[in-house]
Order: structure tokens, then C-alpha cells, then sequence
């Protein structure tokens, strides 16, 4: 199991959500208290209440810094000086490569909360979706400038953001049955499927 880092640094609210981040990815979000929290960051009761108003105010803003982190991993691999084929096999290669060998809070916050919370908290599900979406979006980018460039074959009569919605719901399918099965099976069939998909 990661260990968790305690030290507080003088943002409170960073840390409070980093160690947050680490606990509810490993152990899950109804699993984790907010004294579990408290004590594993190191700060007092009253901190958490004056940037928090509740535990699902808290899990709300674990997931939009964790979508906000992410988006600078996309918009780096966007900027990358390289085709768009390779910009999304890049990142379909991070996604198979952080998924196999167990789950860490490195990996799978978004898949553990997405089974967890969606019928449990509104505005979690929310910002979950908005993440989602997110992604989704930039794949779309992604396939438009490959039809572009040609490096990414275009089948007849789909649209970029259907092609980027299949390969990202068959990804996330796969990594919650990878979880449930504990064989990373799941992961290599989408990851051929995609792979034969960008034409590799």
C-alpha cells in the first residue's frame, strides 16, 4: 500500500486535499472520515469546517483539482510536437500503463468514485461528469486533427466525439472490470481495439 505524506505545508487547503486525494483513493469515499483525514493531515477540526462545509464539499473539490491536474497532463501531451495518432496512442498508453498491477492513489480515484458516489452525491456526480467531458472533448480535438493530418483513419459516417465517447467509456469499463477481476485482460482488449482503431 503508498504510504501517505503528512507533513503540512502552510497551504492548508492543499494539504487537507492531498492527503484527502490519497486516503479516499485507497480506501474509498463513504470509507474515509473526515477525523480519519484530520488526523492523518495533521491539522485541526475547525480547518477542515473553513474551507470545507461538509465531506461532500470535500470530495467535490478532490475531484475538480483532480480533473484540473489533469487537463495540464492533456494539455501537455496536446503541445507535444508530434502526430495526433501518436498524441492519443500516448494517452492510451498512460491510461493501460497506470492501470495495471493493482490500483494506488496514482491510478484510480476516477474509477473507484465513479462505481462509488454517482448514485450518492449529485454534485459529486457532477464534477465527475464535467471530467469526464472534459476528456472527452480533447480526444475529439485529437481525432479531428488526425482525420486532418491523416494520420488517424476516419470511418464513414461518425462523428469525432462518437469515436472519442466509445474509446473512452470501453476504457473506463475496462479498468472497473480489471478491478473486479483483478486481471488486467479487460485492459489489453481495449487496448487492441483502440490500437487497431488509430490504424497501428
Amino acid at each position: 500500500m503508498s504510504t501517505i505524506t503528512t507533513t503540512a505545508p502552510p497551504d492548508t487547503r492543499a494539504h487537507l486535499l492531498a492527503i484527502g486525494y490519497q486516503l479516499i483513493a485507497q480506501k474509498g469515499f463513504t470509507a474515509v472520515g473526515i477525523k480519519q483525514i484530520l488526523d492523518t493531515a495533521g491539522v485541526p477540526k475547525g480547518s477542515f469546517y473553513h474551507y470545507f462545509a461538509s465531506k461532500e464539499a470535500f470530495g467535490e473539490a478532490i475531484i475538480e483539482h483532480y480533473f484540473a491536474n489533469y487537463k495540464n497532463r492533456l494539455d501537455a501531451i496536446a503541445a507535444e510536437n508530434i502526430s495526433a495518432q501518436q498524441k492519443i496512442y500516448n494517452y492510451f498508453q498512460n491510461w493501460y500503463d497506470t492501470q495495471q498491477n493493482g490500483c494506488d492513489h496514482e491510478k484510480c480515484l476516477v474509477v473507484k468514485l465513479s462505481a462509488e458516489v454517482s448514485d450518492m452525491s449529485e454534485p459529486m456526480r457532477k464534477v465527475l461528469h464535467a471530467g469526464y467531458q472534459q476528456t472527452i472533448t480533447w480526444l475529439a480535438t485529437q481525432v479531428k486533427a488526425g482525420w486532418a493530418d491523416g494520420s488517424v483513419p476516419h470511418p464513414d459516417n461518425m462523428a469525432a466525439e462518437s469515436m472519442a465517447k466509445r474509446w473512452y467509456f470501453s476504457w473506463l469499463g475496462a479498468s472497473l472490470v480489471a478491478k473486479i477481476s483483478q486481471t488486467d485482460t479487460p485492459l489489453a482488449e481495449v487496448w487492441l481495439m483502440t490500437t487497431s482503431q488509430l490504424g497501428r
